[in-house]
């Protein structure tokens, strides 16, 4: 049984209009999740607003916006009057571009979604899209109103279906220089280099991410059963962390060389023979 649409629109691609849903890709809903209670009797306890200078309570008819222009001081916003600020939606994801995946800085990802037919007599429209997405190796920028923003949304091909990311504003993501440009210019050659290539080498896989355990969310699952066992829940020891004071040293214990040899040479030719066949990857984007 599919999962249910969260949004239902339109696919338009120049005069190609596609009846398309839209179905959340990632979900917290599965992690565990804690309700606070009154200590003293068990009960849930409820949050409300108060006002912050009489501690008195206020219903939420007598609450509205309020944009903070000075300290203590705000333009009050009727909540009428921001829903005529909120775009009107014409449920279209309208493709204005077509463009190469690696053009696209993944600093601006936000939240990915899937797309699918909306119903049967939309599939040809769909497979025609996503086929034709596919052999031409690109991908789509769209622009819909969803949740009440005007957003832009990635929309690639992915197995028999397509998936959305809504991507984040540029004012929202910082420029990668400001976190990049402290770190000082350093030229790595010879063995480090070498010792540094041949630990990735020998450490290379496949993504999977059935692979990667939430430690957290288990530890709180032992936690629960612990208690509902009426048992002593034990945490689990800390992961010993080591001080790196030599990096040579460190290097030479990770690609299992001792002090006076020298990286294999096999490990050398096969990395030098790798970096012949494939081209330098393309250097990733800052944002601007």
């Amino acid at each position: 049984m599919a999962p249910r649409a969260i949004w239902k629109g339109y696919l338009k691609v120049a005069e190609i209009l596609c009846p398309v849903a839209l179905h959340t890709a990632a979900s917290t809903s599965d992690r565990i999740a804690f309700h606070t209670l009154n200590r003293a009797t068990g009960h849930r306890i409820r949050r409300q607003f108060v006002d912050q200078d009489t501690g008195k309570p206020v219903e939420a008819d007598e609450q509205i916006k309020g944009y903070e222009i000075a300290a203590g001081e705000y333009v009050e916003i009727d909540p009428e009057e921001i829903a005529a600020a909120t775009p009107e939606s014409d449920k279209t994801l309208a493709v204005e571009t077509f463009l190469k995946l690696d053009q696209v800085d993944d600093a601006y990802f936000d939240r990915p979604y899937y797309l699918t037919p909306a119903d049967k007599a939309a599939m040809e429209a769909f497979v025609l899209i996503r086929d034709g997405m596919r052999r031409s190796g690109a991908v789509a920028i769209a622009r819909a109103v969803l949740f009440r923003r005007m957003r832009s949304v990635l929309i690639r091909p992915d197995e028999e279906g397509l998936v959305a990311t809504t991507l984040s504003f540029d004012y929202a993501v910082r420029p990668a220089r400001e976190a990049f440009d402290p770190i000082p210019k350093l030229k790595i050659e010879g063995e480090m280099l070498e010792l540094a290539k041949h630990i990735i080498e020998t450490k290379r896989g496949t993504f999977d991410p059935a692979a990667f355990d939430d430690r957290y969310e288990a530890a709180l699952a032992d936690l629960v059963k612990a208690k509902l066992e009426g048992k002593t829940f034990k945490a689990p020891p800390p992961r010993k962390t080591a001080k790196v004071v030599d990096l040579m040293a460190a290097l030479r214990e990770s690609a299992g060389v001792k002090a006076k040899e020298t990286v294999p040479a096999k490990a050398k030719t096969a990395s030098k023979s790798k970096t012949a066949a494939k081209p330098a990857a393309a250097p990733r984007r800052k944002a601007s």
